[in-house]
């Protein structure tokens, strides 16, 4: 007896099941037979690749960080106070006075870098009881507005590990009260002399006033004692011995102070 085409392929699947092959692919009689079943695995595949095309994984960027920019002036002062500041000074310790009357202000040290000013933290500070004044006199209570050199620095504790000459010496010393009724004990533990109405390059105990001795002198940033100044600013004691190990005469340090309204002149 004769059997179809049809019948022989059906024939052929039971065989090849029954041998184990794991997949029959039928091939209608009209089509084309493969060279081999090896042939037809790899023609899918390449048609598979070019119809679906595997992405490259991107390359990931590098993260760039940009530089901080600094201001190119100091904020918050004018064109006649900026103009005092040396042209080689690249440490400023701004002390801004909340009020022409107040003897409350901050403190920033500002450091120059790459053209512009780089700002610290800020300190609470106190300045004279009655606030500021463009012309200081001797017990007038109020603190000098204007620039001034820090080049010599004292106290009567050791040096903290600044750079600046430090006298250290016991007469350094203060006692009684201040003007809130608060002990001045220890507030010249360490000090910084304000240039204003002095000799720079000697001990800020030195009574050399250029200016006279009415003008005032002996104006100091000195350990903070939780009050106004006779004229004198001050700092807490840590904020203190932080501005002394920052200070360094190779950036001819100054200190600019006074109200704010005074400094934007």
């Amino acid at each position: 007896m004769r059997l179809h085409r049809a019948t022989l392929s059906a024939t052929a699947a039971i065989i090849v099941s029954a041998l184990g092959v794991a997949a029959y692919h039928y091939i209608p009689e009209d089509t084309p037979t493969p060279v081999s079943g090896k042939a037809s695995v790899v023609q899918e595949a390449a048609r598979a690749a070019t119809a679906q095309p595997v992405p490259t994984p991107a390359t990931p960027r590098a993260t760039v960080q940009s530089r901080p920019e600094f201001p190119a002036q100091l904020p918050g002062l004018g064109p006649r106070t900026s103009a005092h500041v040396p042209d080689d000074t690249r440490q400023v310790l701004l002390v801004t006075g909340a009020g022409k009357n107040s003897a409350s202000s901050k403190a920033v040290l500002w450091q120059r870098v790459d053209g512009g000013w780089r700002p610290g933290m800020v300190w609470a500070a106190h300045n004279g009881y009655k606030g500021w004044t463009d012309e200081h006199y001797a017990g007038d209570l109020h603190s000098p507005i204007g620039v001034f050199g820090l080049t010599d620095a004292g106290g009567r504790l050791g040096d903290p590990g600044g750079k600046l000459p430090y006298h250290q010496s016991g007469a350094f010393s203060v006692s009684g009260s201040g003007f809130e009724g608060e002990p001045l004990s220890g507030a010249f533990d360490y000090v910084i002399a304000i240039n204003y109405n002095r000799q720079p390059g000697t001990s800020p105990m030195d009574g050399t006033h250029p200016m006279g001795a009415n003008r005032g002198g002996g104006i100091w940033i000195h350990v903070d004692h939780g009050g106004p100044t006779h004229a004198c600013v001050s700092l807490s004691r840590t904020h203190m011995k932080q501005l002394l190990r920052a200070l360094d005469p190779a950036d001819h340090p100054v200190v600019v102070m006074g109200d704010a309204a005074s400094l934007a002149r």
